[in-house]
């Protein structure tokens, strides 16, 4: 909105920012298109989905350009890690901003020897994670951005039950809020493996040696 450009204007400036460094301008798709193609602009960076990002660096000119585009973050548990550390991170990374972030923990790979215990632990944290109200000091994981994403999040989630995943916890939608949810025995054709969920949504697997682990991280778009 235009008051919230004007005190991200006013907060730069009290970094340290000089005043006109930075500018936020909320704008419809329309300017929005003249911004990108406009060669005064010497670069461009946007974060985003890939199908608008590579449109965009097309029509981007001469620009330098800079893309982000989502991701599938895969996390690596060996079995000498500091486990309680561990469940600390992944339950950030995993169900934090109720997984709307580009860096969302979505895949969770476990050595063999130390998956139960991991496991267990995500449980018994997740299950303990307050969902509701973001503006109450006492919730955990919020909303999704509008209830069209978490119905689209819990389509993923059912449709992986219904080819033999294993409801660890979570799964309940209410509204637009979505319960933090942890899948096993997942299959890498499944979309809660394949693609971005965006949404507080993770799939535990385990795995024999080092070497899988690197290549199941790797195995995606």
């Amino acid at each position: 909105t235009p008051l919230s450009a004007l005190l991200l204007a006013e907060i730069a400036e009290r970094a340290g920012l000089a005043a006109g460094m930075l500018s936020v301008m909320p704008c419809d798709r329309k300017l929005g298109d003249r911004l990108v193609e406009d060669d005064r602009f010497r670069v461009l960076t946007f974060t985003g989905s890939p199908e608008v990002g590579w449109a965009l660096r097309a029509r981007a000119g001469k620009k330098r350009v800079v893309l982000e585009l989502g991701g599938n973050a895969a996390v690596i548990v060996h079995d000498d890690a500091d486990l309680a550390r561990a469940v600390d991170r992944i339950t950030a990374g995993a169900f934090s901003y109720a997984g709307q972030s580009c860096i969302s923990v979505q895949r969770v790979l476990a050595h063999e020897r130390i998956e139960p215990a991991l496991r267990a632990a995500l449980i018994e944290r997740a299950r303990a994670l307050r969902v509701g109200d973001p503006l109450h000091e006492d919730t955990d994981v919020g909303p999704m951005i509008d209830e069209g994403q978490a119905v689209r999040a819990a389509t993923w989630i059912d449709e992986a039950v219904s080819g033999g995943a294993a409801l660890l916890c979570g799964g309940e939608r209410r509204g637009s809020l979505l319960s933090p949810t942890l899948l096993g025995d997942v299959r890498p054709a499944m979309k809660v493996c394949k693609k971005e969920v965006f949404a507080p949504v993770a799939v535990l697997t385990p795995y024999e040696r080092f070497e899988d682990a690197l290549a199941q991280v790797n195995d995606s778009e």
